[in-house]
């Protein structure tokens, strides 16, 4: 049958489990693909059988003498008209197929045997012909695998030389001459039908796997790019909102699609060199700025992975907080927590969204001080105004806002009071007293509110009151549990209890579930209740999809506890190609549209051209194939010859003509099988590789090899001389003498009937070229069979219907053949034994059974090539997309961790302290320590004097459009291989900060040897002496005169990824705040350092000027140095 029905052991079934499904699909599809040849088959067996009866009557043969001829056939013709009606029956011919095959089978062997025994006389040639063509439709048109096709050709090809021997030798009173010979010339016919079907079916189930699987890999790259697509969507709107992200990619992937080039495309991938503005305005929205007071004295006393899993938490809670209240969460900026509401979509309630979400953040920072007794508090801003949001830059995006209005609502934090929201007059206009406020007398604390005059207030909580009392019973029992741990510790065992989800968790399923809606199996509903309002709860004029893009509802987790990525891939792979079969079983004769019906070409020149070109490994067997033809066509013609030393001399010229294709097509094989002869002869391998790559080479080879054997084939109708051997006059007085004549005249023409059968095997050989052109062979097969019907109708006329006369006198014993004419013959012999009229009849069949197999295999290998091309533009399609992944996660996070994040296995990197107390759920937490690492701040700050609102720059966004060009011009430093250690960590309005000495490998951090962490600084200060003199670029263009502001400081800092909703990358730590305080009082176009960096500095080479003592806030009095830029410029000649 055509399905592999045996079950595997249960081991084997376990251990390959996916071959096993893989092996069933793909007999599956080699049913679906031996339809048509089936179905053509029927359709030539009918036309035979229909033409045969319509030669019958129409030649007016009598019906009564040939009763079993005319009955057979047309019976048979009701069985393929029968099973043809089944087989379109798609439930029936499924399961049935190979059993229709066997009826097939089965109906032409009966029908061969009826031909045999339905004359008058019985010829050891009778009727090979049509044996030959079951033997080789068993193998090239029947639904059967190899082993089943094998045991029916033996069969067929055993049960005719059996039958015959038996009836010529056993059941005859007279063995007929040469018998023996006959029938070895037979049994090489059949041989050679048998090797060659053989050979068809090898080559086509070779191709049919491989295009089966071609078909798999490609359904399999189609998945894989859209789940590309989804994490590609997914990481691009994790860090940005949909109208931007969307407009970003759309940019991006049309520059690529126009550069055909792959490195072209990879280039532009890695130097994202795209100075597009995505900034947008909005109007009415309030920002609110958030300040945890007391936890950069908390985080000192903490662990890498106690700061990340703290930080992780807490802003995990803001980040649902937002979500509850409406508001986007723009940036994280070290402690510092920063959202606007308003944004994308306007909404009238902003202003009470912002306050709401500050009083929610100072009651979860209260219940986190009363229940862990540690000394934590909120300190929040509220303004409303307008912004302009969006992303500049070409590396690191992050979503930003820019105004006066943002610069107002930072000040209102800073000049706040810990535990309340400060708020200005402007948002409480838009509160509509929805709160009760008190005076804020926030220029009493801030020094550009009082320079401005701003009016503030402090929203008074209405749940403070009742609230008070219950959290302080259950804080003063949680605190007395914990006394003896450290801060860290109790907020970290405290804040666990939250669940927030991992940064990049919808990315860690391959499905691009995003993991928001379930932490642990446990909805994330269950944090500290701070509103009355469920949290599914969301407003109808908030669009979520904006923010939380394809955040599909989380399947229950049992689904996925006990299978794999890759086992879900393949049962989704397995689930589509199982779609695909169907697909193909139910459109297996639509017409293709990338296909022409009739000639098969490609509509698409440039296919064409590709198809046609494409390299042909196995056309040095398709040669080998046709020799072995050559050969049996010669070992036929031997047996049956009068001439054998004339057969002989033609065989050897034409053999070395063969022989030399052979040599040309295994040259390379040659000189592996004989290395120490021809070992000079190195051009052997070109040649055969000429043959694989060139169409134009193997063209006159196919040319050659096919008229070789075709002019063996006709070589004893043409190249032997023969004349009509005389015909004895009948009468009784001769009738005795000439029976010694008999033998003679049919031993004289036998000969032809083989003439026809090697023929028949030279249109078979224009066949083996399986791969090559579907035209060449036509030609070839039309040329040949217009050859065989001018010899067999016009040229060789004579001997022809000599033989037929002979073998009618021989059916009436009377040896008057002159009386005989061809009417009387056909009446006699019969349609299929009569020479002339068989010899058409069989060379027609096997012509058009040669092109119906020659149209399905070029249909085929078509196909095939079609999956192959489509297989690479997919591939190339899903290594753009890769790219543009890859591109898009490390403008989020540095390189060497955005590897953590991307494919199936991803690795912690585990800090150097360990802490028993926190729990599984955070080995996925990206946290690092270093030892060393180089950071620096550089601002601009002369474009806060320089940024302006108003209607000639529109309302910021040309000031910005500026800033974007410095920005962008900075980004394009990091390209450079001098810089390539240097990570852009953010930008902070028109503060660029930057870092050096992250990308290290786990545990090489604290073996880092001096000289590298030296080098690391005076890397970094190249770097600001580079970006010092990009700025003076801009100013020369702009007719500005912007100054930069640097500070570098050096030293251990914690890395880490935070954030589930929007993921970001930062460091901590006291060598960043130092850093940050170098900048802010150092002096335009200086460079400022610490005592330690200059120390290193002035080692390298550098030359750095004291500035003396200055005050920096959190540490008191330190001694800085400002670096000499033009000795800079000349150290950094050596270190490049």
């Amino acid at each position: 049958m055509c399905e592999e029905r045996a079950m595997p052991a249960k081991g084997k079934y376990l251990l390959n489990n996916q071959e096993l499904k893989h092996e069933a699909l793909y007999r599956k599809f080699s049913c679906i693909s031996q339809y048509q040849p089936l179905v053509q088959l029927l359709g030539l067996s009918m036309l035979s059988c229909g033409l045969l009866l319509i030669l019958f009557f129409t030649l007016q043969l009598r019906a009564e003498q040939h009763y079993v001829f005319v009955s057979v056939v047309s019976v048979s013709l009701c069985v393929f008209l029968a099973v043809f009606i089944l087989v379109y029956i798609e439930t029936l011919s499924q399961r049935w197929r190979c059993l229709l095959g066997l009826v097939v089978w089965a109906t032409h062997l009966f029908m061969g045997f009826t031909f045999i025994f339905s004359g008058p006389l019985i010829l050891p040639w009778d009727q090979v012909a049509f044996f030959l063509f079951i033997i080789f439709t068993v193998y090239t048109m029947l639904p059967f695998q190899m082993c089943y096709a094998v045991v029916l050709s033996v069969i067929s090809s055993l049960s005719h030389l059996l039958v015959l021997t038996l009836r010529l030798t056993v059941f005859s009173k007279e063995t007929p001459p040469y018998l023996a010979n006959q029938l070895l010339s037979n049994a090489v016919v059949f041989l050679c039908g048998s090797v060659v079907g053989a050979f068809h079916k090898v080559m086509m189930e070779r191709t049919l796997r491989q295009t089966f699987q071609d078909t798999l890999r490609c359904l399999g790259i189609r998945m894989k790019l859209e789940i590309e697509k989804r994490q590609q969507e997914n990481l691009l709107q994790s860090v940005l909102p949909v109208y931007i992200s969307m407009k970003m990619k759309l940019a991006i992937m049309e520059r690529l699609q126009d550069c055909k080039d792959k490195e072209e495309q990879q280039r532009l991938v890695k130097d994202n060199n795209f100075h597009s503005l995505y900034v947008k305005r909005h109007e009415n929205v309030s920002i609110l700025y958030a300040d945890i007071v007391g936890f950069t004295r908390l985080a000192s006393d903490c662990s890498p992975k106690e700061l990340v899993i703290m930080l992780n938490e807490l802003f995990g809670k803001f980040d649902q907080i937002a979500k509850e209240n409406e508001c986007m969460r723009i940036k994280i900026l070290g402690d510092c927590y920063y959202c606007v509401s308003g944004l994308p979509v306007s909404l009238p309630r902003h202003a009470k969204n912002c306050v709401k979400m500050g009083l929610d953040m100072c009651e979860a920072i209260k219940q986190v001080r009363e229940a862990t007794g540690v000394d934590i508090n909120m300190r929040v801003g509220v303004h409303s105004g307008n912004v302009l949001c969006g992303v500049i830059g070409l590396r690191k995006w992050q979503f930003d806002v820019w105004s006066h209005d943002v610069t107002l609502a930072n000040h209102m934090e800073s000049g706040g009071v810990p535990g309340r929201v400060h708020i200005t007059e402007a948002t409480l206009k838009h509160l509509n007293k929805a709160y009760e406020v008190e005076e804020g007398e926030g220029h009493m604390r801030d020094a550009y509110l009082k320079e401005l005059n701003i009016q503030t207030y402090l929203v008074i909580d209405p749940r403070s009151k009742d609230l008070a009392l219950n959290s302080r019973s259950v804080a003063k029992h949680r605190v007395n549990d914990g006394l003896k741990m450290r801060a860290s510790v109790r907020m970290t065992r405290y804040l666990e209890s939250w669940g927030a989800v991992k940064p990049f968790a919808h990315l860690q399923s391959r499905e691009g579930y995003t993991t928001d809606a379930m932490v642990n199996g446990k909805s994330r509903c269950k944090d500290i209740p701070l509103r009355p309002t469920p949290c599914s709860k969301i407003t109808e004029s908030f669009d979520e999809s904006l923010e939380e893009p394809f955040s599909l509802p989380a399947p229950p987790l049992s689904t996925y506890k006990n299978k794999s990525q890759k086992s879900k891939f393949d049962e989704e792979l397995h689930n589509e190609m199982t779609t695909t079969i169907d697909e193909l079983s139910n459109n297996q004769w639509v017409k293709s549209e990338e296909m022409s019906s009739l000639s098969l070409w490609f509509p698409k020149k440039e296919l064409e051209k590709q198809y046609r070109a494409i390299d042909l490994p196995m056309f040095k067997h398709y040669i080998g194939c046709a020799s072995f033809i050559f050969l049996c066509i010669f070992v036929v013609q031997m047996f049956v010859t009068t001439d054998p030393k004339m057969l002989g001399m033609y065989f050897a010229v034409l053999a070395c003509v063969l022989l030399l294709t052979l040599g040309i097509c295994f040259a390379g094989h040659l000189q592996r099988v004989f290395p120490g002869k021809l070992s000079n002869c190195q051009w052997l391998p070109a040649v055969s590789e000429a043959v694989v790559k060139r169409p134009c080479v193997r063209l006159p080879l196919t040319t050659i090899s096919t008229a070789v054997i075709i002019i063996l084939a006709v070589f004893s109708l043409c190249f032997i001389e023969k004349n009509v051997p005389p015909c004895p006059i009948d009468s009784p007085d001769l009738t005795r003498a000439n029976s010694s004549h008999r033998p003679d005249l049919h031993n004289k023409l036998f000969y032809l009937s083989y003439s026809v059968y090697s023929c028949i095997l030279a249109l078979i050989a224009c066949g083996v070229f399986l791969r090559v052109s579907f035209e060449l062979k036509v030609i070839f097969l039309t040329l040949a069979s217009t050859a065989y019907y001018i010899i067999i109708l016009s040229s060789k006329r004579e001997l022809f219907t000599a033989y037929g006369k002979m073998l009618y006198a021989q059916v009436n014993n009377t040896w008057n053949c002159s009386s005989a004419g061809n009417p009387y013959t056909l009446e006699v012999l019969g349609l299929v034994k009569e020479p002339q009229v068989m010899s058409c009849i069989y060379i027609t069949l096997f012509l058009v059974t040669m092109l119906i197999i020659s149209q399905q295999n070029e249909s085929c290998f078509r196909q095939d090539f079609l999956l192959k091309n489509k297989n690479r533009t997919e591939q190339d399609e899903i290594e753009t997309r890769e790219n543009l992944n890859r591109l898009l996660l490390e403008n989020v996070l540095p390189a060497h961790v955005a590897a953590l994040f991307v494919g199936e296995s991803k690795k912690n990197e585990v800090g150097l302290l360990t802490n028993t107390l926190l729990t599984e759920k955070y080995k996925d937490l990206y946290y690092k320590s270093y030892d060393c690492v180089c950071v620096m701040f550089a601002s601009v700050p002369d474009f806060k004097e320089f940024y302006t609102e108003c209607d000639i720059n529109k309302e910021g966004l040309e000031c910005l459009r500026l800033l974007n060009e410095i920005i962008a011009d900075f980004d394009e430093l990091l390209s450079k291989p001098k810089f390539s250690g240097v990570e852009k960590i953010k930008t902070i309005g028109s503060t660029y900060m930057a870092a050096a000495g992250l990308s290290g490998t786990p545990g090489q951090e604290n073996n880092q040897d001096r000289e590298r962490q030296q080098a690391q600084i005076g890397n970094m200060v190249e770097f600001a002496v580079a970006l010092i003199g990009k700025l003076d670029g801009i100013n020369r263009h702009s007719f500005n005169s912007f100054r930069l502001r640097v500070g570098i400081n050096h030293g251990p800092v914690i890395a880490g990824v935070i954030g589930a909703r929007k993921p970001q990358y930062d460091i901590w730590g006291n060598t960043v705040n130092v850093a940050s305080r170098m900048e802010s009082t150092g002096e335009l176009g200086k460079i400022q350092v610490t005592e330690e960096t200059s120390d290193v500095l002035q080692k390298l080479g550098y030359s750095c000027e004291c500035r003396g003592f200055i005050n920096v806030k959190g540490k008191g009095e330190l001694k800085t140095f400002f670096v000499s830029t033009d000795m800079s410029k000349q150290q950094g000649m050596g270190l490049s």
